[in-house]
């Protein structure tokens, strides 16, 4: 048992020389990569005074669609849109929707189909009729049209 432990280590030992070997070996010899300078080198930006930050030139003016030649006109035209489309449309459209009244009379409905059962149970009538739907109306099959069919009621 004793033996097998020590062949284990030195094992263990060998593995951990040959991986400090490895790196090593890789920490020798390292490449460095260059490129040419010009083609990595930016432009320093112009200092930005305020009168150039509060006067921008037109020419970084992107149009948000709505006019391509105003600026101005096109920046009113954004602000008008999306103020009716999402404070008219969304919120108020929304408001109305919540609180609206019950159009397809389902409320209405109920309450009266409860006050109809509870007038029948004070009468004491069935609370359906059976002659709500004319006997002679419907067609059922003979005892020997059903034989051994089983009736789930």
């Amino acid at each position: 048992m004793s033996a097998l432990f020590r062949v284990t280590s030195r094992a263990v030992a060998l593995q951990r020389s040959l991986v400090a070997n490895q790196a090593a070996t890789l920490r020798a010899c390292r490449s460095i990569k260059t490129s040419p300078k010009k083609d990595e080198t930016i432009a320093a930006p112009a200092s930005v005074t305020t009168e150039d930050f509060a006067n921008p030139s037109p020419k970084n003016w992107m149009s948000y669609g709505f006019d391509y030649k105003e600026e101005a006109e096109d920046r009113k035209a954004t602000k008008a849109t999306f103020f009716v489309t999402v404070t008219l449309c969304l919120v108020w459209g929304t408001f109305y929707w919540s609180y609206s009244p019950d159009s397809q009379m389902r409320n209405w409905a109920q309450r009266e189909g409860f006050l109809e059962l509870r007038r029948r149970e004070q009468a004491g009538v069935d609370l359906v009729s059976p002659d709500y739907v004319d006997p002679a109306s419907i067609s059922l099959p003979s005892d020997e049209d059903l034989a051994n069919t089983e009736i789930i009621i």
